[in-house]
């Protein structure tokens, strides 16, 4: 049986095992804990019976105007738990609180562009790319930034995609 709940301060040091996978971005605790004081509804985990963190996701609402929207920062389901369908789940939930609560017209996220796996995940979940970020991995690696319309955006158009690549600095990040 999994649980999937908001994020509380103590599930920070309760997420190692996720963490510590190659695939997951790790960051320093006050990042984590600016995006629990800022955005908790967009901030939850999947534990199992035993309380054991199997996953979590991280978001953000911003931009302005027709821009304003629900942005993935970190999506992570711990290797034993995945192929289980936490990850839509844990989307899912995101998403609708994007739409419900911050009244936003898309989602967005990016992804290394090396990272196939990933990619095809995302366009299961309706996810199309929007645009390549030149250098956004520690100015090594390049980010294709994935987006879904949520239904405010009735012409949909913040998923036209880009017909050239920008610079992190170039991009409202």
């Amino acid at each position: 049986m999994t649980t999937i709940r908001r994020f509380e301060c103590d599930d920070f040091f309760k997420f190692n095992n996720v963490n510590l996978d190659y695939l997951t971005e790790t960051y320093y605790l006050p990042f984590y804990f600016q995006y629990l004081s800022k955005w908790p509804s967009l901030l939850s985990t999947a534990t199992d019976v035993n309380g054991r963190t199997m996953g979590y996701i991280l978001g953000k609402a911003e931009g302005v105007d027709e821009n304003w929207h629900g942005h993935v920062t970190a999506l992570t389901v711990a290797p034993e738990y995945r192929r289980i369908g936490l990850a839509d789940r844990l989307m899912h939930f995101l998403e609708e609180v994007s739409e419900k609560v911050h009244n936003g017209y898309f989602v967005d996220l990016f992804v290394r562009k090396s990272n196939i796996l990933a990619i095809d995940m995302y366009k299961k979940f309706g996810y199309s790319i929007y645009r390549t970020v030149i250098e956004y991995y520690s100015g090594e690696e390049d980010a294709l930034d994935m987006r879904k319309a949520l239904p405010r955006d009735v012409e949909k158009k913040s998923i036209i995609p880009l017909k050239h690549p920008v610079y992190p600095s170039d991009a409202d990040l």
